[in-house]
């Protein structure tokens, strides 16, 4: 087996499938920290069997690397040589039989409604760059955008009309999202200061949001942004644009939305994953009695 030719092949299929970048560059680094290891272990890619992966296992242990990143790591190996098995390139997936390390189930991290509005209060809107901001921050709680869905959209992408966004998730499928009053104000503001008719918008392919060269908003961009306002917050929490989406569906939740409407607001393919954010609620729920019920 050529490793450096199968992984090539494996990582266009990924593409492929609509994997989004940043799956692919995970996905890719796994690959590559695994092929180091062979390399510097002197073992041939005609040699791997589940010997060697546990051989691996016992190397990352070895380098002290958190149970996350070795769970992910041995979770892209299965899906390459499950793809390998699939397109009889291997007879057999030996990472399979490897048991990982049991991961500890972590809640989410969740802005509560007063930390989202002081958060989106902070960009200053008295320039192009402030209204971006503005209408990007609203846009992830808005909608609970995945951070690839907001650095992807296009002006087409959003109907002012029906206050509706079009969004490509996770393999390419594509959802229909609801946007709040405040979100359509701040990107109507957006739009019109750079001067373009945001009613206008339908079928251009232009980007949502761009740099301040003009291009595309880059995911690394989004990320920078989100840092930059929490920073300016003060606050003590761990919050990524991710935290926007957490929040998003935690807040409809203890609004009284029903499980399956956030599961598709969200772009779940399975509700279990959904499910994580009445853990959430729950908890919420016991700090505030624990806070306020007088024999608590």
């Amino acid at each position: 087996m050529d490793f450096e030719r199968e992984k090539a092949g494996f990582l266009e299929w990924l593409e492929g499938r609509g994997a989004s970048v940043e799956t692919q560059r995970a996905y890719r680094a796994d690959l590559a920290h695994f092929q180091q290891f062979l390399e510097t272990s002197g073992i041939k890619a005609s040699e791997i069997d589940h010997l060697v992966m546990r051989r691996y296992l016992s190397h990352l242990r070895t380098l002290e690397y958190e149970r996350t990143s070795i769970a992910r790591r041995f979770a892209s190996l299965r899906s390459f040589f499950r793809f390998l098995v699939r397109n009889s390139k291997a007879s057999s997936n030996p990472a399979k039989l490897c048991r990982t390390p049991r991961l500890e189930k972590r809640l989410p991290t969740v802005m509560d409604e007063s930390e989202i509005a002081r958060l989106l209060a902070l960009p200053d809107c008295s320039n192009l760059r402030g209204l971006r901001d503005k209408a990007l921050l609203e846009l992830l709680y808005s909608a609970g955008l995945r951070v690839s869905e907001a650095a992807g959209l296009k002006l087409g992408n959003v109907d002012f009309f029906s206050s509706i966004v079009t969004l490509s998730g996770k393999g390419r499928k594509e959802r229909l999202a609801p946007l709040g009053s405040y979100a359509v104000k701040a990107l109507t503001e957006y739009l019109e200061k750079r001067g373009w008719d945001p009613t206008q918008a339908s079928g251009d392919d232009r980007p949502l949001f761009c740099n301040r060269f003009g291009r595309r908003l880059s995911v690394r961009g989004v990320r920078r942004i989100v840092e930059k306002y929490v920073r300016q917050s003060g606050t003590t929490k761990s919050i990524s644009p991710h935290t926007f989406r957490h929040s998003f569906a935690t807040h409809m939740l203890e609004r009284g939305a029903d499980l399956r409407s956030v599961q598709e607001l969200l772009g779940h393919a399975n509700i279990a994953t959904t499910q994580i954010y009445t853990h959430v609620t729950i908890r919420n729920l016991k700090a505030a009695y624990d806070k306020t019920h007088p024999r608590a």
